[in-house]
């Protein structure tokens, strides 16, 4: 079986590879092939996979390539996880959007719909690259704003594009780790919203929903991290659990403010540590594999420090520092591929799941993954101050969408403008002169 993964020079790319190196049954992936438009990355990446390798007896082949039609001809499963401007972009979406008193988190606020832009008509021509190249194959899509540019992928793909996050799946294994439940996988979470955007509504083991437990004892619920970070009386007002991304709208000023005042936005820092391991990569004496995995965890660690040291939430707790997305990605490639029917929370498109959103909409929620691919599962309605807010949102991911395939100025200004975290007109022409300024990926908006 063959993976291809676009965004193959990116640093998690061993996670993926290390996970594949574990699986040893009938109908594995036999065949990783990596795409990445930097020749000088891809050769680091690889370097570190065959030292993973090493040692492991019929461990996938890897190839590497900076031809994107040749990647993707024939392949059986697309891991989408490119970055559209580098972490230099990145940082730029930070620094333009702090710089008019707005946050510009990669997937949240200002910094999304920028980043989305500029990624939309990319990942449609990967999509469309797809469905003429590999039309059989399953895209599962890590590229952030995930739930946007999956929504902007399905539209040529159906539902054979699957977007995938592991904050929900690391909050479910939190609040299950709390309350004691000795296998996690055996819990329902009742989990609902749009990627970075959603909440733990119940948690059921055995039929039993033990979440009220959970908000009953103060002590319990701020032992770890949503609760050190959101506080309890405001997850009680709640009833639910948020995703931890919630932070930025909750507590908002505090969040700009932490990032204005932080040494480095969370882009620059990983910008520079990025280039750091690279360029360590440059050296063949080094070994990629500890290199590697000493930049990861110092990556973990830091894992949205401004946002803790706001609420004096502390440290991360060293069970939260292992990662996960590559877990839920292979978990959802071996459940098509093999038939093995599992239940995974995934973005998908909604049917008639929430009934405040049209059946198109992406949205993120528990699935039965089988065969025939993700299906969403029946939820209850979201509370009203939740609604809004993803219907808020939804509707701006919606005119960025209408931006990326017009190419209207205006169009993009009212994304910008319409969205929670943006409180004003002047600015959101404002952020739309400045991004527009720093990325030529934007040179499209007339």
């Amino acid at each position: 079986m063959k993976l291809t993964i676009l965004g193959g020079g990116g640093f998690r790319v061993p996670l993926v590879y290390g996970a594949l190196l574990g699986d040893r049954a009938e109908g594995r992936v036999t065949h990783v092939v990596l795409h990445d438009l930097d020749a000088g990355r891809l050769n680091a990446v690889t370097r570190v996979l065959a030292e993973q390798a090493a040692g492991i007896p019929d461990a996938p082949e890897v190839t590497a390539t900076t031809d994107l039609d040749e990647a993707l001809r024939g392949a059986d499963f697309v891991f989408s996880a490119i970055r559209v401007g580098g972490l230099e972009g990145r940082a730029n979406d930070e620094r333009v959007a702090l710089a008019e008193g707005v946050l510009g988190q990669e997937t949240v606020g200002a910094g999304g719909i920028a980043y989305g832009l500029r990624t939309v008509p990319v990942a449609v021509d990967i999509a469309q690259r797809v469905a003429r190249l590999a039309p059989d194959a399953w895209v599962i899509n890590f590229t952030n704003p995930a739930g946007l540019v999956t929504e902007a992928m399905s539209r040529h793909l159906g539902d054979r594009v699957i977007g995938i996050c592991d904050s929900p799946v690391g909050l479910g294994r939190r609040i299950a780790r709390v309350l004691g439940v000795k296998n996690p996988g055996e819990a329902w979470i009742d989990y609902v919203g749009l990627n970075h955007l959603g909440w733990v509504r119940g948690l059921r083991v055995a039929g039993r929903d033990e979440l009220p437990r959970l908000l009953a004892d103060p002590d319990l619920l701020g032992s770890f991290e949503e609760g050190k970070l959101f506080g309890v009386d405001w997850l009680r007002s709640l009833g639910a659990i948020p995703n931890e991304y919630l932070h930025y709208y909750y507590f908002n000023r505090e969040a700009v403010r932490a990032y204005q005042q932080a040494e480095k936005t969370r882009g620059a820092f990983l910008r520079d540590q990025q280039a750091g391991f690279y360029e360590q990569m440059r050296d063949p004496d080094a070994s990629a594999l500890e290199v590697w995995d000493r930049t990861r965890a110092e990556r973990e660690a830091t894992y949205m420090s401004e946002n803790r040291e706001t609420a004096g939430a502390g440290e991360r707790d060293a069970d939260d520092l292992s990662g996960g997305y590559e877990k839920v990605a292979l978990a959802l490639m071996r459940a098509i591929a093999r038939d093995e029917r599992t239940t995974l929370i995934l973005n998908v498109r909604n049917q008639a799941t929430l009934s405040v959103l049209d059946t198109d909409a992406v949205i993120e929620v528990p699935c039965l993954v089988d065969a025939n691919g993700a299906h969403p599962v029946a939820v209850a309605p979201l509370p009203d101050h939740a609604t809004g807010l993803v219907c808020a949102v939804k509707a701006v991911e919606r005119e960025v969408l209408a931006a990326a395939e017009s190419g209207a100025r205006t169009t993009a200004v009212k994304a910008f403008a319409l969205h929670p975290l943006v409180d004003s007109v002047n600015v959101a022409r404002r952020l739309v002169d400045g991004y527009t300024d720093v990325h030529p990926g934007l040179a499209y908006l007339k």
